[in-house]
């Protein structure tokens, strides 16, 4: 079955309903402290849950931030207790990521809140928050988009991506869940 494709007029876009959380100064400080400092080999990891909390995400304890990790507004992120972020993942926090305690977010991971109204002409937000529940895998490149939960001790494997919820103990993997 086919559908008439919608037609894009992206200079309309509005991206109404979307709050940043925080003003123009604050968001140019943090590109610049996560350009400069943050993501480089060089920054101390011990120092990375510091520079968030500073910039108003709740972090809990003994996190491992490693090197090359972004994230887009800190104030909308929580990380609980004993949670390890490797190498370049990305944590698109357009709108909140809660990530509970015990939980690996793996290198080259991306977790995005945002997307966009496919059949909106302008190409609307249609963004939602993510919850990876305590004792959560995401695994190395995969995906976890907007509006997911991935329950407590669920996998979301290597290069899978995860577009509806997780259950609890399960294994998301390409092939689907298991």
């Amino acid at each position: 079955m086919t559908t008439a494709a919608t037609a894009r007029r992206l200079r309309g876009f509005t991206g109404a309903g979307y709050d940043k959380g925080r003003g123009l100064l604050t968001q140019a400080l943090w590109f610049a402290v996560l350009n400069l400092f943050f993501v480089k080999w060089w920054f101390p990891p011990r120092l990375r849950p510091a520079v968030l909390r500073a910039f108003g995400a709740r972090v809990g304890d003994r996190v491992l931030i490693r090197h090359r990790v972004r994230v887009q507004w800190p104030w909308k992120l929580t990380i609980g207790d004993d949670v390890w972020v490797g190498e370049d993942a990305w944590l698109i926090t357009l709108e909140p990521i809660t990530i509970g305690h015990d939980v690996c977010v793996s290198q080259g991971a991306v977790l995005c809140t945002g997307s966009h109204q496919r059949r909106s002409p302008t190409f609307e937000f249609d963004n939602g928050p993510i919850r990876l529940e305590p004792g959560a895998w995401v695994a190395a490149r995969a995906m976890v988009l907007r509006g997911v939960t991935v329950g407590a001790g669920a996998v979301v494997g290597a290069g899978a991506v995860a577009h509806r919820d997780v259950p609890a103990g399960a294994v998301h993997t390409t092939g689907g869940a298991r």
